[in-house]
């Protein structure tokens, strides 16, 4: 529910008016089944435009300090999170990006979108960077299709 409310009512008006997005492809999206999103991503607000922009409900995996962050911006934080279906994953450490991985093929497993940023963060000067493998194998390994997307303009947001 709040997903929705997020989409159409409190942000999506707001990025539509000031962001003007706009989206060519977007019917190479399948309508159903599994689906793997793959991006650049620039700034915060890219995963925002990417929910506007896509029909279907997008999961995102989200780094955890999303979710434990203290006070009130750390309550906003989780709650939105949580709230929009995010699912937290913890990046430190040698063997992290197998939990994150798993949570990957569960999305899919269940035939929803999984929305990800290959180079495994923003970019800090807006080039596109080296991707990580973890994508690659998660596409191989539940048989989902890739579809790219490029963002472009965020950076002005």
């Amino acid at each position: 529910m709040w997903y929705l409310l997020f989409k159409y009512v409190l942000i999506g008006p707001i990025l539509r008016v000031l962001g003007r997005p706009s989206v060519v492809g977007a019917g190479n999206i399948p309508k159903t089944g599994p689906v793997i999103i793959a991006g650049n991503h620039l700034t915060v607000v890219d995963s925002f435009f990417l929910v506007l922009l896509v029909r279907r409900r997008v999961t995102f995996i989200a780094k955890s300090e999303y979710f434990t962050g203290r006070g009130i911006k750390g309550a906003a934080f989780r709650w939105f999170y949580s709230a929009t279906g995010q699912v937290p994953v913890d990046r430190r450490g040698a063997g992290a990006s197998a939990p994150a991985l798993d949570a990957a093929k569960s999305i899919l497993r269940q035939r929803k979108v999984w929305a990800v940023y290959p180079e495994g963060t923003r970019s800090p000067d807006g080039r596109l960077y080296k991707g990580k493998t973890g994508l690659a194998r998660v596409a191989l390994e539940t048989g989902a299709p890739v579809v790219p997307v490029v963002m472009h303009g965020t950076l002005g947001v």
